[in-house]
C-alpha cells in the first residue's frame, strides 16, 4: 500500500479519537462540577448559599471553616446518623449479595420444576414499582413486630429482584461443566458453588455490590417509614432534619452532604476495574 494512503488513512483515525477525547473530557467536566460546586460552597456561610446558590465563586470576605468545625465539632447528631447508614449499608449488602447469588445460581445451573415461572415472578417484581410494593410491605412490617428497628429495614430488600437477574445471566456464561467436575471429584453443592463458581464471581460480586451499596446509601422513604427514633436515623433522613418550616440549617447540610459522598466516591475509585468488567460480562452472557 503506497505511504500516501496510509498517511492519509491514519489522519482521519487520529482525527476522530481527538474529538472523542474532547467530548468524553467535556461528559465528564460537567458531571464533575456539582462535586466540585458543592466542595467549594462548604466553605461558605449558609446565608451566602440562600443568595447566591451553588458557585464556584468563593473570596476572602466570605471563606469560612465554620462548616467544618460545626461538622466535627460532636455538637450535632451527624456522624450518628453516619453510622448508622453505614452499618446498614454493610449489612443490606452482604446479605442481598449472598441471598441473591444463591438464588441467581440455581436458576442459571439446576433444572427443577416450576423454574420458568418462578423467573417470571422475578422479572414481574423488577417491572412493579417500589411506590406499589411499599404499603404492602410496610403492613407486613408491623405485623412481624419490625416496627423502628434495622431488621425491618434491611429484610424485605435481602432477595433482590434485580440481583437475582444480574447474577443468573451471568452464570449462564459459565459452563455447567465446572459443577459437573466438581461432583466428579467428590466436592459437595456448597463446595462446589464456594470453591469453584465464586472465585469467577468476583467481578460480578463488585458490580453488584457498587450498585446495591449506592442503592442502601441512599435509601430514603423506607427508613423513613420504618425508624421511629432520632437515635436511628440514616444519613438521608438525619440531614433532611435540617430542613424545617422554621428554618434550615444549611452550614451543616452543605458541608454534611458533601462528607456523605465520599463514601461511594471511594468504593467506585477502589472497585471500577471490577465493576467495568462484571457490567459487561453480565451484559452479553446469557
Amino acid at each position: 500500500m503506497p505511504k500516501e494512503n496510509i498517511k492519509s488513512g491514519r489522519k482521519p483515525n487520529m482525527i476522530l479519537r481527538i474529538i472523542m477525547v474532547a467530548f468524553f473530557s467535556l461528559i465528564g467536566i460537567i458531571l464533575v462540577l456539582p462535586f466540585i460546586c458543592n466542595f467549594v460552597s462548604t466553605f461558605k456561610p449558609g446565608n451566602e448559599l440562600i443568595r447566591h446558590g451553588l458557585n464556584l465563586t468563593i473570596s476572602s470576605e466570605n471563606f469560612t471553616l465554620a462548616n467544618w468545625k460545626y461538622l466535627f465539632g460532636g455538637t450535632t447528631s451527624y456522624f450518628t446518623w453516619f453510622s448508622n447508614s453505614m452499618i446498614l449499608t454493610v449489612l443490606q449488602v452482604v446479605f442481598t449479595l449472598g441471598v441473591s447469588a444463591f438464588v441467581g445460581y440455581g436458576f442459571a445451573m439446576y433444572d427443577f420444576k416450576g423454574k420458568n415461572a418462578i423467573f417470571i415472578c422475578v422479572l414481574l417484581i423488577m417491572m412493579v414499582p417500589f411506590e406499589i410494593l411499599m404499603l404492602p410491605m410496610y403492613m407486613q412490617i408491623i405485623n412481624m413486630k419490625l416496627v423502628n428497628s434495622f431488621a425491618g429495614i434491611i429484610l424485605p430488600f435481602v432477595a433482590n429482584a434485580s440481583s437475582i437477574f444480574f447474577f443468573r445471566q451471568y452464570l449462564l456464561g459459565i459452563p455447567k461443566s465446572i459443577i459437573d467436575a466438581g461432583r466428579v471429584d467428590g466436592a459437595s453443592e456448597y463446595g462446589i458453588f464456594f470453591k469453584l463458581i465464586f472465585p469467577v464471581m468476583k467481578p460480578s460480586f463488585a458490580a453488584m455490590g457498587i450498585l446495591n451499596t449506592m442503592g442502601a446509601w441512599n435509601n430514603f422513604l423506607w427508613p423513613m417509614l420504618v425508624l421511629r427514633d432520632e437515635s436511628k436515623f440514616t444519613l438521608p433522613i438525619g440531614l433532611n432534619t435540617l430542613l424545617t418550616p422554621y428554618g434550615n440549617n444549611y452550614d451543616l447540610l452543605i458541608v454534611g452532604s458533601f462528607f456523605s459522598i465520599l463514601p461511594i466516591f471511594i468504593l467506585f475509585l477502589f472497585f471500577q476495574r471490577y465493576f467495568i468488567e462484571g457490567m459487561t460480562a453480565g451484559a452479553v452472557k446469557g
